[in-house]
């Protein structure tokens, strides 16, 4: 029974995220800035963690609910979505940083061993690698940002 309680916390937890997600405004968040900026670090450790393999194999919301969330493909039009992709990669982060330290309530649900073990496994199976895929992109989507102001809003290939 416990576990059917953990299932519902984590259950509402996710929708009121993706409430909060999409009513934030994404003009609180700043890429370039703590604690959403890539540190000189981040890219070796992505490299080493494989991140390029695996993220694609991953549920993404903007697949999932096309029409509530921005699309993350490279269109024409892409030089004028930069900066909201940009901003998203942050929402997200933000995001999934709060169900990582909200996830914790199954402790409090079913106190013990078992909430533990159930705790880490949301955080590690739920949350990390969702934190990893977006610090990995944010980067790449700042270099084309950085690349359109640089040539008028056209990229050179």
């Amino acid at each position: 029974m416990k576990l059917l309680y953990c299932a519902l916390y984590y259950l509402v937890l996710g929708a009121a995220s993706f409430v909060l997600g999409r009513l934030l405004p994404k003009n609180w968040f700043d890429c370039r800035a703590f604690p959403y900026r890539i540190y000189s670090f981040e890219p070796e450790l992505y490299h080493r963690l494989h991140v390029k393999q695996w993220q694609n194999k991953l549920p993404d919301m903007s697949r999932i609910f096309p029409k509530l969330m921005p699309p993350k493909k490279i269109t024409a039009d892409y030089s004028e979505r930069l900066p909201r992709m940009l901003q998203e990669t942050c929402v997200a982060e933000f995001i999934h940083v709060l169900l990582s330290i909200l996830g914790f309530g199954a402790v409090f649900i079913w106190p013990g061993v078992w909430g533990w073990v159930i705790a880490i496994v949301y955080f590690l199976g739920g949350n990390l690698p969702f934190i990893i895929i977006q610090r990995y992109n944010r980067p790449r989507l700042q270099r084309l940002e950085d690349g359109t102001r640089k040539h008028g809003g056209n990229i050179q290939k």
